[in-house]
């Protein structure tokens, strides 16, 4: 680009240039053809850190001071709190800064609401609306790039880890979705883990289908390896039977008893499972021996009186009961673990907390509600603090409105916070 030139960007190459790029080296290779599309002094891609509250800046080219090393790989971790990273993340709005005649860019690379990071752009030029619409689109086709990349190596997830992982830590993890948030035209869900220093066991869980949303969120005893491992049969016992065909009642029953069979005698996992019928707008909740959920609705927040069953495990050969679930449109769900209530976080009010939030995006409601928590213990959390927030829009299924990745009806106002995006 050069003197009145406009800004140029054929995604459509960007992504020719990725496919010719082993996966490793896939956003480097998008990097390197921006560059060479727009005349940009420098482009770099920033990842979301696993805590909610840095971004890493990924570079393997030369050593970068202070930086984390995995090989020629360089990871430099960028704390969030009042940064333009922050504010990027959490209102999904592009931000153009004066940088002398020109600008810098600092652009959400995001999937579905999902935050996946920042592109960071500096031009020679200042652009006009076209140009950031341009730039927006390919890092919309960054998210894309850097999903189908993770797939093939590690770096990405190394790079995620600002600190290292417990083999439980490890464990658990694959037993979380691949994206913890989701955006769709008939509502909004985030989930947030927040691990003790000695793992919990918990987990949750979602999948979207044609039909109906299924969500799950769940608690083993114990800690370490042992909670780690009880919570891969549960959940896997609920993955093989939703993908079985089972109803909710028959993937409760299915893994209860995969649990009963497989894990020694006494160990259990509370959980609550909840489905959610797009078509009619009912839902239907299993509750076994675990916490009750929350409901934000017209600025109150309430307990939802369930009847509370077994914990998985417990009984071999039980019947779940489906229990009525009563979702109205502008409803804001908040699925938990007891370790959002755990003794050394009695001055956490969550109630107050939820009444206070009713303002943000789902997945900013849950990163706050996790950064309370470790702010109200100290960081010395003794269980793991485990969120999943419903926002439910009714109405028929409908196309998603969406700019970039992001709903920007879900995006949350610009007034300062301190969110943990």
């Amino acid at each position: 680009m050069r003197g009145s030139e406009k800004l140029v960007i054929d995604v459509g190459a960007l992504l020719e240039k990725v496919e010719a790029a082993a996966p490793i080296d896939a956003v480097e290779a998008v990097a390197t053809a921006l560059r060479e599309m727009v005349d940009a002094h420098e482009v770099t891609f920033l990842i979301a850190d696993f805590s909610g509250r840095a971004v890493v800046r990924l570079t393997s080219a030369g050593r970068v001071n202070g930086a984390r090393s995995h090989g020629v790989e360089q990871a430099e971790t960028l704390q969030l709190e009042g940064t333009v990273y922050e504010r990027v993340l959490r209102t999904q709005q592009i931000d153009v800064g004066r940088v002398g005649e020109g600008a810098r860019l600092t652009v959400p690379v995001t999937d579905r609401g999902d935050a996946i990071g920042l592109l960071e752009m500096t031009l020679p030029r200042y652009p006009d609306a076209t140009e950031i619409d341009d730039v927006s689109s390919a890092a919309h086709a960054l998210a894309y790039v850097v999903i189908a990349a993770r797939r093939h190596t590690d770096v990405f997830e190394w790079g995620h880890r600002s600190t290292p992982f417990s083999l439980a830590a490890e464990i658990q993890r694959r037993l979380l979705p691949a994206s913890y948030t989701c955006e769709a035209g008939q509502f909004t869900l985030a989930g947030w883990l927040e691990p003790a220093a000695s793992v919990g066991g918990d987990t949750f869980d979602y999948t979207l289908d044609r039909s109906s949303l299924q969500v799950s969120i769940t608690d083993a005893v114990g800690h370490q390896v042992a909670a780690a491992l009880l919570a891969t049969l549960l959940v896997g016992g609920l993955r093989n039977g939703r993908r079985k065909g089972l109803d909710l009642a028959g993937q409760a029953a299915y893994a209860n008893d995969c649990l009963a069979e497989n894990a020694a005698a006494g160990q259990f996992v509370t959980g609550q499972l909840l489905r959610v019928d797009l078509e009619t707008r009912s839902a239907g909740i299993i509750n076994a021996g675990h916490p009750l959920p929350l409901r934000l609705r017209d600025g109150r927040v309430e307990e939802l009186e369930l009847r509370v069953e077994p914990p998985f495990g417990v009984v071999p050969g039980k019947t779940f009961e489906i229990q009525r679930f009563p979702l109205e449109p502008g409803d804001r769900i908040i699925l938990l673990t007891d370790g959002m209530q755990e003794r050394n976080a009695v001055d956490l009010d969550v109630t107050k907390a939820l009444a206070a939030s009713a303002a943000l995006h789902p997945r900013e409601v849950v990163q706050e509600l996790g950064a309370a928590i470790l702010s109200e213990t100290g960081g010395d959390l003794r269980d793991d603090a485990t969120m999943v927030c419903l926002d439910w829009y009714g109405g028929p299924p409908r196309r998603r409105y969406s700019e970039q990745g992001a709903d920007p009806g879900r995006a949350s106002s610009p007034a300062p916070r301190s969110p943990r995006d």
